[in-house]
C-alpha cells in the first residue's frame, strides 16, 4: 500500500483492483488537494497497467464515502486563481478518459463534490445507510463542476430538485434515479460480487469497450454510427475476440490474453 504525502489518500493493489481510498475519516472523507490530485495520478498511472482490471473508489471508515470540499480550509475550492485547470476538474477530466472501469463504494454520506467522485465512476454499490445530497446552496454556492458528470445519470427535473433544494436523497431513490448500480446492507459482498462478473471477461473488450462507450456519447446518431462501425471491425482482430470464439466452440471457459 502507498499514500499520499500527508496520508490522506490510500493507494493499494488488491489482486488485478487498484483501490483508491480518501483517508480523512474525521473530516466526514472530504476532499483536499492532496486527495483530488492523488487520486488523478492514480488514475493516470493505472492505464499503463495492463494487469489491473478495476479501479475501487471509496472512503475510510463507515459514516461517509466524501462528503465534498473541505470548508475548513482557506481554499477549499482552489488553490491558485491564476490556473485554468482545478484539481477536481482535472480528476474528472482524467476519470472520463480512463480505459480501466471505475467502481465507486459508497460506504456511507456522499455529498456535494463526493457526487462529483460517484458520478464519474462507470458503476456504483451503496450500503443500505448511505445518503447522496448537493447542499452547496446551502452554503451559498453550486454544485457547477459536478453537474459535468451527473446531468446525464438522472432525471432533468429530479437533478434540478437536488441542486436548488440542497436536500439529501435516500439510498433507494439513488437506486431508483440510477445514480448507484445497487444498494445492499452488506457492500462488500455485493461489491466482491460485480466485481468477480467483471473480472472474468475480457480485459481486452472491456478496454476497447469502455473507450468506444465513452467516445459516442456526446456524438450525433450518425456520428456514432461511423464511428462505431470502424470499431467493431477492430474488437474482432483482438487476441482476446479470437480466444472468446474459439472458446464458445469448444464450449470451454476462454483464457484471456488482454490483447
Amino acid at each position: 500500500m502507498s499514500e499520499t504525502a500527508d496520508g490522506e489518500l490510500l493507494v493499494e493493489q488488491r489482486g488485478s483492483v487498484l483501490w483508491l481510498t480518501i483517508h480523512r475519516e474525521a473530516r466526514r472523507n472530504a476532499m483536499s488537494h492532496a486527495v483530488l490530485a492523488g487520486m488523478a495520478q492514480a488514475i493516470a498511472a493505472a492505464q499503463a497497467n495492463r494487469a489491473l482490471r478495476a479501479i475501487v473508489i471509496t472512503g475510510t471508515g463507515s459514516k461517509a464515502f466524501c462528503a465534498g470540499a473541505d470548508l475548513q480550509s482557506a481554499q477549499a475550492f482552489t488553490t491558485d486563481y491564476s490556473e485554468p485547470h482545478g484539481h477536481l476538474a482535472q480528476l474528472l477530466r482524467q476519470a472520463r478518459s480512463s480505459n480501466v472501469p471505475l467502481v465507486a463504494r459508497v460506504n456511507g454520506a456522499c455529498m456535494a463534490g463526493g457526487m462529483g467522485l460517484l458520478a464519474m465512476c462507470d458503476m456504483a454499490v451503496a450500503a443500505s445507510h448511505a445518503v447522496f445530497g448537493l447542499p452547496e446552496v446551502k452554503v451559498g454556492v453550486f454544485p457547477a463542476q459536478v453537474l459535468s458528470v451527473l446531468q446525464h445519470l438522472i432525471p432533468r427535473r429530479k437533478l434540478a430538485e437536488l441542486c436548488l433544494t440542497g436536500e439529501p436523497l435516500t439510498s433507494a431513490q439513488a437506486l431508483e434515479f440510477g445514480l448507484v448500480n445497487y444498494v445492499d446492507d452488506d457492500v462488500d459482498a455485493k461489491l466482491d460480487w460485480l466485481l468477480a462478473r467483471l473480472l472474468d471477461k475480457s480485459p481486452a473488450a472491456i478496454r476497447r469497450g469502455l473507450y468506444t462507450m465513452k467516445k459516442i456519447e456526446a456524438m450525433a446518431f450518425e456520428e456514432s454510427m461511423a464511428f462505431t462501425e470502424s470499431q467493431i471491425a477492430l474488437f474482432t482482430l483482438t487476441e482476446d475476440a479470437k480466444e472468446g470464439q474459439a472458446a464458445f466452440q469448444d464450449k470451454r471457459q476462454p483464457q484471456w490474453k488482454g490483447q
